[in-house]
């Protein structure tokens, strides 16, 4: 039954997390001299037309979770299996918040001050999404016990 609470949940959330590897997620200022300001994505970060990589396992993160997310959706006959994947997906979506807090706020240098964009929520959102996808997958699981129970 693929059209399931679930599957929306997890379709909705593939959908937000892939929207949000393709926006800015912050911005790096700096508070000491008029230098230019650093545009953070989740892959790359752009200052000056030039790209650096270095905030690339923020972006690992999010795919991984988009990939697993899809592959949950598919997985709709094994609820166990759905249910790790829903799990796995909730990790990595914390993961990313704590590499957010971590190339955000922790690691710049100190003359850097770090302004959060609005698709920094969106992982959030998709975390959210996750939690009630397991959620359904768990009442699920308990009504065909339950049924089977019956029988």
């Amino acid at each position: 039954m693929i059209q399931r609470i679930q599957s929306v949940y997890l379709a909705l959330a593939f959908i937000i997390t892939a929207v949000c590897l393709c926006l800015p997620i912050g911005v790096l200022t700096s508070e000491k001299t008029m230098g230019t300001d650093i545009l953070m994505f989740n892959l790359w970060e752009l200052q000056d037309n030039i790209m650096t990589f270095g905030v690339w396992p923020m972006f690992a993160l999010l795919f991984l979770s988009c990939i697993i997310a899809l592959y949950a959706i598919f997985s709709y006959k094994n609820r166990k299996r759905q249910i790790k994947l829903c799990n796995t997906c909730i990790f990595l979506v914390l993961a990313w918040v704590v590499a957010y807090v971590l190339f955000g706020f922790v690691l710049p240098d100190k003359g850097m001050a770090f302004s959060p964009k609005f698709a920094a929520c969106i992982p959030v959102v998709a975390l959210i999404l996750y939690i009630l996808a397991r959620r359904g997958v768990i009442h699920d699981d308990k009504l065909v016990k339950a049924a089977d129970r019956i029988r």
